[in-house]
């Protein structure tokens, strides 16, 4: 781990924050320092921080969230901008205005950052040749939600005390995830080795892919569960949510595939039931998903302060 003193100063090369795959692995490692930080000035009884004093922040939402855009709101203010959260039903794009008429717009009333959300794959990297300021991608489409692999790299390394070496199984729908996509690049760089499981229909041809619940979670440090993502669905499934659940769904007794004291992650929103039991959810011993909340305020924290550090100079 860096020192104290270097994360807070260090530089960042990139004016925007889109994709896991324009990070190094230095680079990586150097965010979920500074993302530490944050951990430990997040836990202090005192939160207030003016380091983004004078800075705006608008969070363009136009896909729904809950824990993505309030922890960059609280990301936001905890740093001491000020936020400005707007979604497509309080837009002009509700009423037939063009993305790019928006950003347009957004981009004359001079912001200092753009977290942005949209259905669309490139949406983000789209919104950064108009914003004149930084962009973040919330996630795009299928494509990828960065902030969301960095912040489970971050509990994952807080909890095993490192992450070259570590074994993660990805389960559920490989397919339609951007949190998979941006978890295998990130993971990857790292040297993690990652399998992914789920029904052949979700999983895309990769190596590491397989519809076995054994074979795809032997030896895992931590599995991390994914929903299956109706809204992107091109076609109905050939199984049942009680189909599903009972051949991919984790449980305790599915669990014993994995390393024994493997942990559990989800990035959320979770269907209990259908790909988790609520008890192995609610488990303090091997739950992580609270602690995956919590990690992306901080994250989302140095995110933002990399991406201003040019400007405040």
């Amino acid at each position: 781990m860096l020192s104290n003193t270097t994360v807070t100063q260090m530089s960042f090369p990139h004016h925007d924050f889109l994709s896991i795959k324009e990070l190094s692995r230095d680079e990586i490692t150097a965010i979920l320092d500074l993302a530490e930080h944050y951990v430990v000035q997040n836990r202090r009884k005192s939160q207030t921080n003016v380091l983004l004093r004078g800075c705006m922040v608008i969070n363009l939402f136009l896909e729904n969230s809950t824990r993505t855009r309030l922890s960059f709101e609280i990301a936001a203010k905890r740093l001491g901008a000020d936020v400005v959260n707007m979604a497509a039903e309080g837009s002009s794009i509700h009423k037939g205005e063009s993305f790019v008429d928006t950003l347009k717009s957004i981009n004359a009333m001079l912001p200092d950052v753009l977290v942005i959300r949209h259905a669309a794959n490139g949406a983000a990297a789209d919104a950064a040749k108009i914003l004149d300021c930084p962009v973040i991608n919330g996630g795009d489409g299928t494509n990828e939600h960065p902030t969301q692999a960095l912040l489970d790299a971050l509990t994952l390394k807080r909890r095993f005390g490192k992450l070259e070496g570590l074994r993660v199984a990805i389960c559920g729908d490989i397919l339609h995830s951007r949190v998979a996509k941006s978890n295998m690049e990130l993971m990857e760089k790292m040297g993690v080795h990652v399998s992914c499981v789920g029904p052949k229909e979700l999983l895309p041809d990769l190596p590491n892919a397989t519809s076995d619940m054994k074979t795809g979670l032997k030896d895992a440090d931590a599995v991390m569960v994914l929903r299956i993502q109706k809204e992107r669905l091109q076609k109905t499934l050939s199984f049942t949510d009680e189909d599903y659940f009972n051949a991919f769904g984790l449980t305790a007794e599915k669990l014993k595939y994995a390393k024994p004291g493997a942990v559990i992650m989800h990035p959320g929103p979770m269907n209990r039931g259908v790909e988790i039991e609520a008890a192995l959810a609610d488990d303090p011993n091997l739950s992580l998903i609270t602690t995956q909340v919590e990690m992306g305020v901080a994250t989302r924290m140095a995110c933002l302060d990399l991406v201003t550090r040019k400007t405040r100079r």
